[in-house]
């Protein structure tokens, strides 16, 4: 239900919502590329090596997070090296209340082990990585996910806001947050509690950044992954826009795409 008050009044030349919100997210992206850009590479540099080497980098992230690990892959412009482990009890909430609500994926972020059951359905390589998504950083899931993966030998980047993660207080009973179970860091720049934007009448602050900003890294990574591989020699295989029509090229493309991408992930279940 939306509560009825009086309109805002906008004084002089002051921009509304909408272009306040734009410009606090294009500071952010300008402050991402100033103070993340050699971070970022570094971790591209690890996914093409280990890419190259035939191993994959699964990306983990639950709730909202998901959508920057279907970011990556399937995508147009993607190639096989890259796995969206994707757990749809943790993700399917569109309903909000109800079967497939809000409330279950919340509890189960929480609940200690759940990751290491998720972990436990493959049989990684040892040139496989990860990269785990959350903006706080602190729930038990990406805690644990991060942990498990380091625990099997594979490298962790984290895609985390740092001044969230480190004000929030820890939610496993390790005492470990995100930022302390990575090899590399990621700061997506987003403030505490994402949203960037408060407006007079309203109690918590609107126009949430991550998507943004996370959506930003994924492709920066991609590219410069995509950049590696080349100088290594690998070619990668695309995911092309299947939206030409009647165009010959790109259907063989795909079909290329989806086979190249079904011999990437023969080692995790033999």
């Amino acid at each position: 239900m939306v509560k009825r008050t009086r309109p805002r009044k906008r004084s002089g030349k002051q921009p509304g919502a909408a272009l306040e919100f734009f410009d606090r997210a294009l500071m952010l992206l300008e402050k991402l590329r100033r103070t993340q850009a050699g971070v970022i590479e570094q971790a591209a540099d690890l996914c093409a090596d280990r890419i190259a080497r035939r191993g994959l980098i699964f990306l983990f992230g639950n709730g909202h997070s998901r959508m920057l690990c279907e970011e990556m892959t399937p995508r147009q412009g993607c190639f096989p090296g890259f796995v969206a482990l994707v757990e749809l009890a943790l993700s399917n909430h569109a309903a909000i209340v109800g079967a497939n609500g809000l409330r279950a994926p919340l509890y189960l972020e929480n609940y200690e082990g759940y990751a290491e059951q998720i972990l436990r359905g493959f049989r990684f390589g040892k040139n496989d990585g990860f990269i785990v998504i959350s903006t706080s950083g602190i729930r038990p899931v990406v805690v644990e996910m991060a942990m498990g993966a380091r625990k099997r030998g594979l490298p962790v980047i984290a895609i985390v806001s740092k001044s969230h993660c480190e004000q929030a207080e820890a939610a496993h009973s390790s005492g470990k947050k995100l930022i302390d179970c990575a090899d590399i860091v990621i700061d997506n720049q987003c403030p505490p509690g994402d949203c960037l934007l408060p407006l007079k009448g309203l109690e918590w602050p609107t126009g949430p950044a991550s998507t943004i900003t996370g959506a930003m890294i994924i492709n920066m990574i991609r590219c410069a992954t995509a950049e590696g591989l080349l100088r290594r020699g690998a070619i990668p295989t695309l995911l092309p826009s299947h939206q030409f029509v009647r165009s010959a090229n790109a259907g063989a493309q795909l079909e290329s795409f989806y086979e190249a991408y079904r011999q990437s992930l023969a080692h995790l279940f033999k």
